[in-house]
């Protein structure tokens, strides 16, 4: 997704080179406190040092991914939620299910109205940094924030092919997700239908919600009291969150490497720092 969107404006930017800073990025949210963010500066880094990408549009570019991807996340946890209120995990009622839709239809509409007034050259985060008292109305993060916008509305505009293919990859990934954990219940032998399984996987997703290093302890207990609301015993639930970490702690273990092999090579000089993208 974040290739397809630097792609558009710098032709010579390659694939693998930015995947191994997307999972570089991936393992830095994942080792440290927060809801899984805290990387994407790695990824304005990389832009400005490997490929003389200003940093306003680096940061436009990672504004679109993020939103994109939350987009997508919220999409597919609306089909989580969905699944954990018809499969039974929590008690159903009116007002739940009425408070659930509200939430989830609201999580959905955030990032789809920003990129819609984003596309009409609005600028919804600006116009919020201009209404804190704290922040002055021409301060210099207010310009860089209104002009990072304006930069990510152009690209609606301009390359609104590149912005559908990126969502689509973004969809296409939330469908893996789920995919990988059927994959991980079916191999331990786990039978479970199919809105059981999205609700397995929603409520192991909603724990890494939780400020703390890659949900540690909160996913063991959502497979433990989710999977064990559909008679599954505590010890086959805790083996998915046994294989879900594993595989979390591969990824994040490889991106650690990336990440000081990178920082450790020597910055490129400005002889041969490619020409600023304007």
């Amino acid at each position: 997704r974040w290739w397809l969107i630097v792609q558009a404006e710098a032709k010579r930017v390659p694939f693998l080179p930015l995947l191994g800073v997307r999972v570089s990025v991936f393992s830095i949210s994942y080792f440290t406190l927060g809801p899984q963010v805290g990387g994407e500066p790695l990824q304005v880094l990389s832009l400005q040092r490997k490929y003389g990408i200003s940093f306003t549009r680096a940061v436009a570019s990672v504004l679109l991914d993020k939103l994109l991807e939350f987009l997508a996340d919220f999409l597919v946890l609306g089909i989580g939620v969905t699944a954990v209120l018809h499969a039974g995990i929590l008690r159903e009622n009116k007002t739940q299910l009425i408070l659930s839709g509200l939430i989830v239809s609201l999580l959905i509409l955030l990032p789809t109205i920003h990129l819609l007034l984003l596309y009409h050259q609005r600028r919804p985060l600006t116009a919020l940094l201009k209404r804190l008292p704290i922040l002055r109305r021409n301060s210099r993060w207010v310009r860089f924030v209104r002009a990072a916008e304006w930069m990510a509305g152009a690209f609606c505009q301009r390359h609104l092919r590149a912005l559908l293919s990126a969502l689509g990859v973004s969809l296409a990934a939330g469908a893996g997700m789920i995919l990988d954990y059927t994959l991980m219940v079916q191999f331990l032998g786990i039978g479970l239908p199919l809105w059981k399984t999205i609700a397995g996987w929603t409520a192991g997703w909603l724990s890494f919600l939780t400020p703390l290093p890659g949900g540690l302890g909160a996913l063991e207990a959502s497979q433990v009291f989710a999977l064990g609301r559909f008679g599954i015993p505590a010890g086959a639930a805790l083996g998915v969150a046994l294989l879900m970490r594993g595989r979390d702690l591969l990824i994040g273990c490889t991106g650690l490497l990336l990440t000081h092999r990178a920082w450790r090579k020597r910055p490129l000089s400005s002889a041969t720092t490619p020409k600023e993208i304007r």
